[in-house]
């Protein structure tokens, strides 16, 4: 029933060999894998609860672009960072944008199938064709990673029409480059010490 409501698919791969001047070895993959699909939603009077179709599409949806990313990478495990994101055209709500991805029936899919345990960070918006997709990203083991925090962006030139929604994830083989910033433990120090000269 699901491939009814999909009029295509979308994969955007890239693989980062230098930052900085600097060879990033191994070379950091990313790819965004998306459905440009119709929005259930569109040209009906205001929908009360969005559940019911929900319920019909989510976990399908999810096997199908987790299955998707896993067979861009080739293994659970060349998969370090994950997340969600969704671009509603303009016949439609930013609501109907987040009933795509904000369902554990969603999310528990793709987790599955990477070996996820961390939340689906995630961006919701809407547009018109060639709207830029954002991904944000964290660790699929542990949210608050830093070294993980980063983005995946694709478009697609005739993408979402006005009754339609994109609805995509995406994963990394790793965090970012040379991640330097530190982490939480680093800034509660910073703040103590901040603290203790005033």
């Amino acid at each position: 029933m699901l491939e009814k409501e999909i009029r295509k698919l979308h994969i955007t791969v890239e693989e980062l060999h230098t930052e900085a001047d600097r060879p990033v070895s191994p070379p950091l993959k990313t790819a965004l894998v998306a459905a440009v699909m119709r929005n259930p939603w569109a040209g009906q009077p205001f929908v009360e609860d969005l559940r019911e179709e929900i319920r019909r599409f989510a976990a399908d949806l999810g096997a199908l672009l987790g299955d998707k990313l896993l067979e861009t990478f080739g293994s659970a495990e060349a998969i370090q960072s994950c997340g969600k994101a969704s671009v509603v055209g303009v016949n439609g709500e930013l609501e109907h944008a987040s009933a795509m991805v904000h369902t554990l029936l969603f999310g528990e899919q793709i987790r599955k199938r990477i070996d996820g345990k961390s939340t689906l960070v995630f961006a919701n918006t809407r547009g018109g064709p060639g709207t830029t997709i954002t991904v944000p990203m964290v660790s699929k083991l542990e949210l608050l990673t830093r070294s993980h925090y980063h983005t995946v962006t694709s478009n697609i030139d005739d993408a979402p029409r006005a009754d339609e929604v994109v609805v995509a994830i995406a994963g990394a083989s790793g965090g970012r480059p040379f991640p330097r910033i530190g982490n939480r433990d680093i800034d509660m120090q910073d703040i103590e010490a901040a603290r203790s000269q005033d």
